[in-house]
């Protein structure tokens, strides 16, 4: 049994660089797991067909910032009358409590937790507990509360007898880690960077990990031979931080782009 993630967006901003091979479109975080659920919403319609959309049964939100959320509206517009069953937004209460204040309002964004009809609306909530595993799409779901400037959570989750971590957007933390240590079969860590060492008092103020933090982090693990996924690189600094994750001596340490699909 593997667990298939598509990265679809995987930066701490939307921008275009250039690559190697050519411009590069930096995405925010939009991870798709095996076709039918997604972790966080910041990157869908831009990188997924219209059918692939709809396969869509369950996103998982880490926090309410925008670069995490920004294509959860268009999901609802590209959905409204074309699925026979809701898509379940879970999340903390928190989040559920900002989407429907600040986004699905009425002002910023239509409704789509009541349209086009209360009874079946396009989007329903299903709140999630910090420390509660829940079921999804064949998925063992466990929140845990990370250290960000806003109520965040990291998602352990588990098929069968495997665990992937995301640890979402934190500064350090403890109690990610102490949970993801003591896993069913940890395969992976999926870690933010978002700051280049030299910027370690922004990081601290955003709370946000730089390189030397992500490595800090990852040795609470004390699984030196786990793979590691570094995202939510800040664009504008992405080859700084690049080259600095490199430095660090992690043995299976990737940073993420955009198009890649990981069977893990």
């Amino acid at each position: 049994m593997a667990m298939n993630v598509r990265v679809l967006g995987c930066h701490g901003s939307g921008q275009m660089v250039h690559g190697a091979n050519g411009p590069i479109q930096c995405g925010t975080c939009g991870f798709l797991v095996n076709d039918q659920l997604l972790v966080d919403a910041g990157t869908i319609g831009s990188r997924l067909y219209l059918d692939e959309q709809r396969r869509i049964r369950v996103v998982l939100l880490t926090h309410l910032h925008f670069d995490h959320i920004r294509e959860l509206p268009t999901l609802a517009d590209n959905l409204v009358g074309g699925v026979d069953a809701p898509v379940v937004i879970a999340a903390i209460p928190e989040v559920l409590d900002g989407l429907r204040t600040h986004i699905f309002n009425g002002t910023v964004y239509p409704d789509f937790f009541r349209l086009p009809d209360p009874v079946r609306p396009v989007f329903v909530s299903h709140e999630l507990r910090a420390g509660r595993e829940d079921l999804f799409c064949g998925l063992g779901v466990t929140p845990i509360r990370v250290n960000h400037v806003v109520p965040t959570v990291g998602f352990l989750l588990r098929e069968g007898t495997q665990t992937v971590l995301f640890s979402g957007d934190t500064y350090q933390t403890d109690r990610l880690w102490h949970v993801a240590k003591d896993a069913t079969g940890l395969r992976a860590a999926f870690i933010e960077s978002s700051f280049p060492n030299e910027m370690d008092e922004l990081a601290r103020l955003t709370k946000h990990l730089t390189p030397a933090l992500l490595a800090e982090e990852f040795a609470k693990l004390a699984q030196p031979e786990l793979p590691v996924y570094a995202y939510h690189l800040k664009p504008r600094f992405r080859e700084q931080i690049r080259q600095e994750l490199g430095q660090l001596g992690i043995r299976h340490l990737t940073a993420l782009e955009e198009g890649q699909t990981l069977v893990l």
